[in-house]
């Protein structure tokens, strides 16, 4: 009997050292902008997630305001709920790029998981379920067809994200997180995007009208735009672990 228990224990932890190693295996990718390199000069990237829910007009109203230009990653959740929003955006495509922020806002790992309390797609067959279903919902919006890709989380399992570039998509990182998720307070959130740097690529959410971090994601624009700072698209972006290349 000893010996059995013995047995069934090793297979636990070596089990349980597997699912450990798996879970250690994610990736959240950087993204920079090729710098400007003019001192007192700087060019970043600001790209805002639509991930569901309704539209925060506190920041596209600004975003139009102050001619700022954004990447904006999409889910067909929030294509489907916010119409008015879309009409806006189409109606300045100097400023908005809409691009894909997957189906169902689904993270974008191939093995059974949850990520922040978000359930994974959990087979390659779902992960490219959830990109082709994003593309296919913006394609239904009328528009060019997307380029980039972001999942739900922005974290990937290394296969999700071969996968991900075979069907064509670069993968959009990040190099600042501007509102923790929506999460932060006005102050983080304006302090963190005010303090972006040259080649610096900006991570926050337009679908939370409700949360504080809205009003500090406006701030922190406002102060870079008065830096003198250029806000850019995400044409010549470079990410690492294979995301770009």
């Amino acid at each position: 009997m000893r010996v059995l228990r013995n047995f069934f224990c090793a297979m636990a932890l070596s089990l349980f050292t597997a699912s450990a190693g798996n879970a250690a295996a994610l990736l959240e990718p950087t993204l920079h902008v090729k710098p400007q390199g003019v001192e007192g000069v700087g060019r970043v990237a600001l790209t805002l997630d639509a991930c569901g829910g309704k539209t925060d007009t506190r920041i596209l109203s600004a975003l139009v305001d102050n001619r700022i230009p954004a990447t904006i990653f999409v889910t067909g959740i929030w294509l489907k709920r916010n119409a008015e929003a879309v009409e806006i955006m189409r109606a300045h495509p100097d400023l908005f790029e809409l691009e894909n922020h997957g189906g169902r806002h689904i993270p974008a790992v191939d093995t059974p998981r949850k990520i922040y309390g978000i359930r994974s797609a959990g087979s390659p067959g779902a992960v490219q379920a959830e990109v082709e279903s994003g593309a296919a919902a913006l394609a239904s919006a009328g528009g060019p067809a997307p380029k980039w890709f972001r999942g739900a989380t922005a974290e990937y399992s290394p296969t999700a994200i071969a996968m991900i570039r075979k069907l064509g998509f670069k993968i959009a990182g990040f190099s600042i997180n501007g509102d923790g998720g929506s999460l932060l307070g006005v102050k983080e959130t304006a302090r963190r995007i005010g303090g972006a740097k040259d080649g610096d690529v900006i991570i926050a959410h337009i679908n939370q009208p409700t949360h504080a971090a809205g009003e500090g994601v406006v701030q922190g624009l406002l102060a870079l735009k008065q830096k003198g700072m250029t806000f850019v698209r995400l044409d010549d972006a470079v990410g690492n672990d294979g995301t770009t290349d």
